[in-house]
């Protein structure tokens, strides 16, 4: 995985093995048509799969209302002072999103969707190649990502899951109950786990 900009310097929360087995499943499905991903924060594993979009000119629609997740608020574990707008109060991920994207010189490969995924998804009529969903973690949030998209997922196309934890002392529960959700639809069979990252083939 070569990419244009050094992983390492983004704010985020994907390992390297994780950003490595998006990079491989983007680069395979992006030549079927484009990317979807719900959850950008700054812009970590937008530079992975829209690197990986860029190399059959394709695209990645990045969809993230930039406001953060529960966790990212003032006083909660994963705050940001650095990407809180005091003037404003409240947060705002999208300038360094923005950054991030120049950097890597994706201008033309993502396309921002600032937005919440649910709005973003009402009049949705593009088939996609693969969606990532690293958004929300309340079960209200992560259950309404996987509605929203998970049926515009083209047959043979990727459904991406982050922060996946057996043990609720690892970690929140959300995604993997729509993991195990998508698994039991009959629709998706998963094809890799890598760290706390599962890829489900849509059947």
């Amino acid at each position: 995985m070569d990419l244009p900009l050094d992983i390492g310097s983004i704010k985020g929360f994907l390992a390297d093995d994780e950003a490595d087995a998006l990079y491989r499943a983007a680069l395979d499905r992006s030549q079927h048509g484009p990317v979807l991903e719900i959850g950008s924060y700054c812009g970590k594993s937008t530079v992975v799969l829209g690197h990986a979009c860029r190399q059959h000119n394709s695209v990645l629609y990045a969809v993230d209302h930039h406001r953060g997740s529960e966790e990212h608020q003032k006083g909660e574990l994963f705050h940001d002072p650095e990407l809180y707008n005091e003037a404003e109060a409240q947060f705002d991920s999208f300038g360094e999103f923005r950054r991030n994207m120049a950097k890597a010189d994706l201008h033309d490969t993502v396309v921002p969707i600032v937005s919440s995924s649910d709005v973003a998804s009402r009049h949705w009529q593009t088939p996609l190649s693969m969606v990532f969903i690293d958004g929300g973690h309340s079960l209200e949030a992560a259950l309404s990502d996987y509605r929203c998209w998970a049926g515009h997922i083209q047959r043979g196309g990727i459904l991406a899951i982050h922060d996946l934890f057996d043990e609720p002392e690892n970690g929140g529960q959300a995604p993997i109950a729509i993991f195990r959700l998508a698994v039991a639809s009959g629709l998706f069979q998963p094809v890799e786990r890598v760290s706390s990252l599962a890829l489900l083939k849509r059947l």
